[in-house]
C-alpha cells in the first residue's frame, strides 16, 4: 500500500486534471470571502472533515439497515438515509473543492484520485436510489454496499491526504514544541522598532517580534506560517480593518500581528503566539 501511494504521489500524468481543475475552481470561486467561508477560517480549521461526517454516517447507516433485512420499515429508513447523505455530499464536495486549489502538486495527485473514487461512489448511491424507488430492492441493496466501498477507498485516500501530506494540519502548532519550555530573552525592548516586524529564532523555531504602533504591546508569533510553513518573516505587513497583519508571501494567508488571528485563507488555523512580557528592559517569551 505504501509503494501504490507513492507511485500515486509521483504519478505526473494525473497532472493533466489537477492543474486545469485547480484553475477552474478558482475562476468558479474568485471572491476570497466566499473561499475564506469554504476553507473553515471562522470555525478555526478546515470545513471539509467536519462536512464530510454527515453523508458518510447518512451513508454507512443506510447499510447497516440493509443488512437488518428482518426489521419492519427499514427499506424507507435506509432509503431516506441515502437521499440524505447524497444529498449532504454536495457541500462536502464544494468544500473540498475549495481546499483542493491550496494544495501542493504532489497532494493533488492523490487529492484527484480521492475526488473521481467519491464521485463513482455518489453515481452509486444515486444509483442506488433509484433502483429502490423502482421496486428493485435487491439491485439497490448491491449498487448501495458497491458505493460504501468505493467511498471507503476515497475517505482511505482522505486520510492520507490529511496525517501522511499535512493538507489542513497548523504547522505553526508543530513548531511550537520545538520551544524550550520556560520564559527566554529574546532581545531588548530598544531592538524592536513600533510598527515593524522582526524577525529572532527561540531555540530552534524561528519567530516573530511585532511591536505595536505605540510602542507598549509586544506580540511573539511562530515564524513559520499555519497553512503549509511559509516563511512569514519574508512576508509583507499589510492592514486589515485598521489592524496591522502580516500577509504570507507563499500562499497570501493573512494573520493579525495582535493576536494570530487569521483574517483571510487559504490558513484556516490561527497563527500560533507564545506568552510575552518585559523584565529588566528586555523582551522575554514563553510557550502559551
Amino acid at each position: 500500500m505504501r509503494r501504490l501511494l507513492a507511485k500515486l504521489e509521483r504519478s505526473h500524468g494525473l497532472d493533466r486534471i489537477g492543474d486545469p481543475a485547480r484553475k477552474a475552481i478558482l475562476a468558479a470561486v474568485p471572491r476570497e470571502g466566499v473561499r475564506d467561508v469554504l476553507h473553515g477560517r471562522w470555525l478555526g480549521h478546515p470545513l471539509h472533515p467536519a462536512v464530510v461526517q454527515f453523508p458518510v454516517g447518512a451513508w454507512l447507516s443506510a447499510a447497516v439497515l440493509d443488512a437488518l433485512a428482518f426489521l419492519p420499515g427499514r427499506r424507507p429508513a435506509a432509503t431516506a438515509l441515502l437521499v440524505a447523505g447524497t444529498a449532504a455530499a454536495l457541500p462536502a464536495a464544494v468544500t473540498g473543492a475549495t481546499d483542493f486549489t491550496t494544495l501542493s502538486r504532489e497532494q493533488r495527485r492523490v487529492a484527484v484520485v480521492h475526488a473521481l473514487a467519491n464521485s463513482v461512489a455518489l453515481g452509486l448511491f444515486v444509483s442506488s436510489i433509484v433502483a429502490r424507488l423502482r421496486g428493485r430492492h435487491a439491485a439497490g441493496r448491491g449498487l448501495s454496499y458497491a458505493g460504501t466501498g468505493v467511498a471507503g477507498v476515497g475517505a482511505f485516500l482522505g486520510g492520507h491526504l490529511s496525517f501522511s501530506q499535512d493538507a489542513g494540519t497548523n504547522h505553526a502548532a508543530a513548531a511550537l514544541p520545538l520551544v524550550p519550555r520556560g520564559w527566554h530573552g529574546i532581545g531588548a525592548i530598544e531592538e524592536f522598532r513600533p510598527g515593524r516586524v522582526e524577525s529572532r529564532i527561540l531555540g530552534e523555531t524561528p519567530v516573530l517580534v511585532y511591536r505595536d504602533g505605540d510602542g507598549d504591546r509586544f506580540s511573539v508569533l511562530i515564524g513559520r506560517c499555519a497553512h503549509r510553513s511559509g516563511p512569514l518573516a519574508d512576508g509583507r505587513t499589510v492592514e486589515v480593518d485598521g489592524e496591522a497583519c502580516l500577509e504570507c508571501p507563499w500562499h497570501g494567508s493573512v494573520y493579525r500581528l495582535a493576536d494570530g488571528r487569521a483574517v483571510h485563507g487559504p490558513a484556516s488555523s490561527d497563527q500560533v503566539v507564545l506568552r510575552t512580557r518585559i523584565r529588566a528592559g528586555r523582551l522575554e517569551a514563553a510557550r502559551p
